[in-house]
């Protein structure tokens, strides 16, 4: 495995002995271990790496029936490179131990994709044990799919799990991986009928598995063993090492080898006539099915809550960037609002053969306002000018509180006539209909005998930028204000006019 630095090495070894002590049945002393080590994810790793440690302390958890944790490191692992193109040992390994929980919760067909694909990534890698670790993990899911066909479908299935056993024990000539190649090899020539060196496979495997103290491994060879007996007719000693499997199953808490094992146990004896050892393998098969429906279960409403929970995040991050760009004493966009939402509409308008047109609005002699009326019954005009600005535009335009008393409307003209090479000026209609509407507005109930508000508009417009549009209509404004306020200017390049209020 490449280097990752020593807190990954330390890690992994530490999750290796977590896999060990589950094995060897010693949950108690695997849960604490494994408690310790949760805690514990070394600081800058690659991501890769990262998930490789996560998928691992995944399947932990599975096996130590903490489902919930099991499905929370399994996803966070699965989200760290879900970006990222799979690549060497650490990608292949993560893939492997998803395709194992995949397994795991009865997904037989993706679980069978993602350990195909993690072992075409291993062989990327330079790690001879996950490159075998990986092979194991696709030879076995081919094992246990062999188990579900029909007899004349089991035999080829079977067929294309041994080459991947006999590569992996190439690889893995000893330890853990080459213990459970050697238990899940022996099941794979059992299943094609080699019986004899099914059994000589098994049996090296048990010696090897007692010498470790690998319960997971007995389970297997025991299993292989009854498959051997039972297709030798040899029903009573099937059941013998069938009921081994089963027990060794249950002590290391694993769901998957449990269904399978007590399901062909009760097969084995209701061939033998034996209904009581029937019925108690159906009994536990139904429980480690139940077990199995509950983890989907509980897997199904953690993706639920999940699932809600980011919809309320999102909601929240959409309410704080609505916030961020909301006026709080107008409720108009503000400023950055403006900004964020303009060359869209710029934008759109341009291809669709509309004219943007910027209404730029000032509140004329405001300062008086405040000082007459106070800064309460100022706030209340304000509010009062944004009220009648939405009354005066349409659905669709952009209406902004640009600062102090300023305002800005932005919107679009109908399209242009293109025969006539005009438009029709909406914009100036809107801007004369704002100033009057502020002018004839009644302020009695906001500033009681206060001089009444009115507003200079400035109005630009063409297929240009909020920069210059808002440049050119300031323009326009100071006009307005200069020839006596409470009016509307118009820029335009070529010539200056003025639209004045009727009299």
């Amino acid at each position: 495995m490449g280097h990752d630095g020593q807190g990954a090495t330390e890690a992994l070894l530490a999750d290796q002995e977590v896999r060990l002590l589950i094995d060897a049945g010693r949950a108690n002393e695997a849960n604490s271990l494994f408690d310790q080590l949760l805690a514990k994810v070394p600081p800058d790793l690659d991501p890769w790496t990262r998930a490789a440690i996560l998928t691992r302390r995944a399947v932990a958890a599975w096996r130590l029936k903490r489902i919930p944790l099991a499905l929370e490191l399994a996803a966070e692992g699965w989200s760290d490179i879900d970006a990222e193109k799979p690549t060497g040992s650490y990608a292949a390994d993560t893939l492997g131990r998803l395709g194992y929980l995949l397994d795991g919760i009865g997904h037989r067909r993706a679980a069978l994709e993602i350990s195909r694909v993690s072992v075409e990534v291993a062989r990327t890698g330079e790690d001879r044990d996950i490159l075998a670790h990986c092979l194991q993990g696709l030879a076995g899911t081919l094992n246990f799919r062999a188990c579900e066909l029909p007899p004349e479908l089991a035999e080829a299935t079977f067929r294309e799990a041994i080459p991947l056993f006999e590569e992996g024990l190439s690889l893995a000539t000893e330890g853990r991986i080459h213990i459970a190649l050697l238990a899940a090899y022996g099941a794979a020539l059992a299943g094609v009928g080699e019986l004899f060196r099914a059994e000589k496979t098994a049996n090296e495997a048990l010696t090897l598995a007692a010498r470790q103290d690998n319960r997971w491994a007995r389970s297997v060879g025991n299993w292989v063993l009854s498959m051997v007996r039972r297709r030798q007719g040899r029903l009573d000693h099937a059941t013998g090492f069938g009921r081994i499997a089963v027990d060794e199953a249950e002590r290391i808490n694993d769901a998957s080898l449990l269904q399978r094992y007590s399901q062909d146990l009760a097969d084995i004896c209701h061939e033998n006539g034996d209904p009581i050892g029937e019925a108690e393998a159906l009994r536990r098969n139904i429980s480690a099915r139940q077990t199995a429906i509950e983890t989907l279960q509980e897997g199904l409403g953690q993706a639920l809550e999940q699932r809600r929970l980011a919809i309320r995040a999102q909601r929240l991050a959409t309410a704080a960037q609505e916030l961020a760009t909301r006026d709080p004493l107008t409720g108009l966009s503000n400023r950055l609002g403006l900004e964020r939402s303009a060359q869209g509409i710029l934008d759109r308008a341009t291809a669709s053969g509309r004219i943007p047109w910027l209404v730029l609005i000032d509140v004329d002699w405001f300062k008086g306002v405040n000082d007459a009326a106070g800064h309460a019954a100022g706030d209340a005009a304000l509010r009062e000018v944004a009220q009648l600005l939405r009354a005066e535009c349409r659905g669709g335009d952009l209406i902004a509180r640009w600062a102090g008393d300023e305002f800005v409307v932005l919107l679009t003209d109908a399209v242009t006539d293109h025969s006539e090479g005009r438009t029709s000026p909406v914009g100036v209609a809107v801007a004369e209909r704002i100033r009057m509407a502020v002018d004839q507005h009644d302020w009695t109930a906001v500033l009681g005998v206060t001089q009444r508000p009115t507003v200079s508009v400035g109005v630009a417009t063409g297929h240009d930028t909020l920069e210059r549009l808002f440049a050119n209509a300031d323009v326009a404004l100071y006009r307005a204000k200069r020839h006596g306020r409470n009016r509307v200017e118009v820029y335009t390049p070529s010539e200056d006019y003025a639209i004045k209020p009727p009299r």
